[in-house]
């Protein structure tokens, strides 16, 4: 994208920035630097054939300001950009959805917590093959 290489220069990047306020002489924009003139003039120069600014004379003076159409290119390359990460964004919203809905899901009868297999074990010592039934195994480690 030639504008991002264009404004990626400071001073550039500074003087759309001035003209997004209003319309400016060249010696006006010169003047907000510390650099030469005809230094400004170059990045001037740059930035018209970007299409990024205009010029009009008006006598002797030569009056800048913003081209709106120059910008169009990489507004639309920025919306696109933000389309696909919407869509982006969307499928990984429908993803945690998903996981969080399959954990809310009820456990089969057969899975038994250690803490629910404990008071099985405290609540029916008469009865010691009935928890046994129900526990499964667990991972190593837990």
């Amino acid at each position: 994208m030639e504008t991002f290489a264009t404004l990626a220069d400071p001073v550039r990047a500074r003087i759309v920035e001035m003209l997004a306020d209003d319309d400016l002489k060249a010696g006006d924009i010169a003047a907000a630097f510390a650099i030469s003139r005809p230094a400004v003039s170059r990045h001037l120069s740059v930035l018209l054939k970007s299409r990024l600014v205009r010029v009009r004379e008006d006598a002797q003076r030569r009056i800048y300001g913003l081209e709106p159409e120059g910008l169009e290119a990489a507004d639309a390359w920025i919306d696109e950009i933000r389309r696909a990460w919407s869509r982006r964004l969307d499928d990984l919203g429908r993803h945690l959805d998903a996981m969080a809905a399959q954990k809310a899901e009820p456990t089969p009868a057969t899975e038994v917590s250690p803490e629910e297999n404990r008071r099985d074990w405290e609540d029916k010592p008469d009865e010691p093959w009935r928890p046994l039934a129900r526990r499964i195994p667990l991972p190593r480690g837990q």
